[in-house]
């Protein structure tokens, strides 16, 4: 990364991304620049995970700590003084999963995504999430921008 910008906290985080209470996964951010972004999380320990299952954190849910690691990063690359504009999970491909839980890990998850291209509509990030230096969870997403407008409703609604 260059020219790496200051860390965030978990407080920051949850100002800058609809994600919430203990749905809010990410536990602060390390370092981002215009295409990349590394955040790192605590949270696949806790019992009250919202998306533990009953006998434990599957894997696959490293791909929503890298959608919001995502969306953290378009919330800091938004212009100042705009709320970012939504975005949404629109596939995700080429995923390897390299073990069948995470909340097994002592040691911190490290989100890493990379914006590998994209335009004022769709984003293209590569995702890796490791825990001490170990390879758990890779894949790329595509992010869909304001997918409200892109179907023809011009205020961008949810349905």
């Amino acid at each position: 990364m260059s020219q790496p910008s200051a860390a965030l906290d978990r407080a920051a985080i949850a100002l800058r991304i609809p994600h919430q209470g203990s749905m809010c996964l990410l536990a602060g951010v390390d370092e981002w620049d215009a295409d990349t972004i590394r955040c790192h999380a605590t949270s696949h320990r806790d019992a009250g995970n919202p998306l533990r299952e009953a006998w434990g954190l599957p894997a696959t849910s490293a791909i929503e700590y890298a959608a919001q690691a995502m969306a953290m990063h378009g919330a800091l690359l938004a212009p100042s003084g705009q709320a970012p504009r939504a975005g949404y999970l629109a596939s995700v491909r080429g995923v390897e999963i390299g073990v069948e839980r995470l909340d097994t890990l002592a040691a911190d998850l490290d989100i890493r995504a990379e914006r590998i291209t994209g335009n004022d509509n769709q984003i293209l990030y590569a995702f890796t999430v490791a825990a001490a230096g170990r390879m758990l969870v890779s894949g790329r997403a595509a992010v869909i921008l304001d997918a409200g407008v892109l179907a023809g409703d011009p205020n961008g609604s949810r349905s």
